[in-house]
Order: C-alpha cells, then structure tokens, then sequence
C-alpha cells in the first residue's frame, strides 16, 4: 500500500549539532600515473541551522566536496556523515535512500522535467519515494518559494528565477536535514539571483534549515555565516560573518597565490 504523506510542519527541524561532518575527506579521479588528487585529506564540520558558502579558484575540489558531502559521489578515503550517519558503511540501495529523504540538492541547472508542472516537479520525490504527497504541503512549499499562483505552470512557461525557486521546493518536499546547493545563481540574471539568496538565507532564519553552497560569486557568498576556502584540494582558510569585500579579497589572494604555483 502506498503511504501518504502528510504535510510536515514548518517549525524548526529537529537535526541538532552537526548537519555534516567531514573526516580527512579524499577524491582521487585516474590511476597512477594519471591520477588527479580532487581531495586532500580535507575535514571540516557543517553546523545544523547554518549556512556555510564554499569558494576557491577554478579546480580547487569545490564541486567535488559538496558532491562527496551529500552522497552523489564515492570518496577515494576519509569519512562523511549525515546527521551521524557514516555514509561509507551504506551500500547503494541504502545510500539512495538516505539521499531521497534526508538530502536535498539545487543544481545550477535547475534539473526540473519538462513535461511536469511546478507542483508535480515538487511532488517527485515523494512520488519516487512510494509517497503520496499531500496537496496542501506542496502548495505549502510552493508557498515557501512564492510560487503558489505558479503551480500548474510547465518549466518552459516560468523564469529562469522562478525555474531555480521550483527547484529549492523539490528539494524542501522531503524535509531534508541539509540542502546542498551548486552553484545556484550561476544561470540566473542578478535580480533572479539576489530573489534566490534571499530565499536561501530566509531558510535558514525562519525555518532552522542547514545549507552548504558552492559559489564562484563573493556576493552570493556573503549571505552565508561562513565561507570555506579551498586550494588544490585542500581546505585553506575560513572566514566567518563574510562581506562581499572580504570575500573578494581573500579569494582573489589563493587566486594570485594559485597562479604563482603553476608558472
């Protein structure tokens, strides 16, 4: 029988303490001598209720962290955990499950089917989950991203903007433990971009979520509590209560410093 599910409230989530944590995390892609070291032994820890941005120069591994963090990828070593959980004891049928319900994750691209409206596309990974979805917690989350009046609209009939909202929702439907986001304003227009920063932070603020997103921009970095910067694979600096000026500064210093290592 298939289980329905029942719209969750809105109070804060229940994860406390750590969202995420990394323990001497690796990424190697190739075999000898080809190989490339994409980690280096990083470790780092992703507070519950907080919003942690990732920076580096081009190649720094932070793509790579993120995908490794929220299980779409195999680390080479180290550890990663989700809410306590050791994601490398899981096999591929459990690791699948706990990506459906306790990880959400925004892609550059949107990822949004075509063929689906708004709220269908929100409703998928219930549906995928052998769920039910409720109609009053997808318009609940439509809601959330302010796009209630938009629900039976197809992909192609929205903005780029409302294209990355829809997205944000799908990746709310579940109540994941933690949003990852890559690169989330990448395609969008500046004022489609500050709308989707905003909803991130206000996510934070309002509801307790946990994000960690990857970005190039220092603006969109300088809505998140802390930036973690990468070099090479390797975690190289953090700075907390970031502005957009010092974000600029201190990237545009591993940046130089990249340069000075490869001439």
């Amino acid at each position: 029988m298939r289980r329905t599910a029942s719209p969750p409230d809105l109070t804060v989530p229940t994860t406390t303490g750590d969202a995420v944590r990394l323990v001497d995390l690796r990424r190697v892609y190739g075999s000898p001598p080809h190989e490339v070291a994409a980690l280096r032994g990083v470790s780092a820890v992703f507070p519950a209720h907080s919003f942690t941005a990732i920076m580096g120069p081009s190649g720094s591994g932070k793509s790579t962290l993120l995908q490794c963090s929220a299980g779409l990828d195999r680390p080479s070593g180290g550890q990663v955990f989700i809410g306590g959980v050791d994601l490398g004891e899981l096999g591929e049928g459990q690791l699948t499950e706990l990506r459906r319900d306790r990880v959400g994750f925004v892609f550059q691209s949107f990822n949004l089917v075509t063929a689906l409206s708004a709220e269908q596309n929100v409703a998928l990974p219930l549906r995928l989950s052998g769920r039910r979805p409720s109609a009053a917690w997808i318009s609940e989350v439509l809601g959330l991203v302010g796009l209630t009046d938009r629900a039976r609209h197809r992909p192609a009939e929205l903005s780029g903007g409302q294209q990355q909202r829809v997205a944000i929702a799908r990746a709310l439907a579940t109540r994941p433990e933690v949003i990852f986001a890559d690169e989330p304003t990448g395609a969008l227009d500046s004022r489609a971009g500050r709308e989707v920063l905003a909803l991130l932070r206000r996510l934070v603020n309002e509801r307790g979520d946990t994000v960690v997103m990857v970005t190039h921009d220092p603006f969109a970095a300088s809505h998140a509590d802390r930036v973690l910067f990468l070099s090479d694979g390797t975690l190289v600096g953090e700075l907390a209560s970031p502005s957009a000026q010092s974000v600029a500064a201190r990237l545009a210093e591993l940046e130089d410093a990249h340069r000075q290592e490869a001439t």
